[in-house]
């Protein structure tokens, strides 16, 4: 099997993450990046969407776990959302997924905090960390 990457960078919601009740009532800026990793030969002799991974579907799916729900860590966030897309689309064997807060109330300067995690389809090779 070839592996293969497609990356969704830099989507952007406002949302109501986080510990801090004043974090949870006036929220955030957070961004999500994914790779997705699979085979998608097919789709690159075909040319139909049908033999890829819809990263609009992608984009709404991630959209409605951010926006919709509630977590107070990123880790949650991040994690949920790398779950929901191996079982949303099964021509995926492996993602990474990135999720950053902007702004973090740490006492301090920082631009974002940001958590990464990376899930493979069970009974699957990742190639890499698991």
């Amino acid at each position: 099997m070839k592996e293969q990457c497609i990356r969704l960078n830099n989507a952007t919601f406002y949302a109501y993450h986080g510990v801090l009740t004043n974090e949870q009532a006036s929220g955030g800026k957070f961004e999500v990046d994914v790779d997705m990793y699979g085979d998608f030969s097919e789709a690159c002799q075909t040319d139909h969407l049908k033999d890829t991974v819809d990263y609009k579907r992608v984009y709404q799916s991630i959209k409605a776990l951010v926006v919709e729900k509630r977590f107070y860590l990123i880790e949650s966030l991040g994690s949920q959302i790398a779950d929901s897309l191996l079982k949303e689309f099964a021509m995926l064997d492996r993602v990474t997924v990135r999720v950053r807060k902007h702004t973090p109330q740490v006492g301090g300067v920082v631009d974002f905090v940001e958590f990464e995690t990376e899930r493979s389809r069970a009974g699957k090779d990742s190639g890499g960390r698991g």
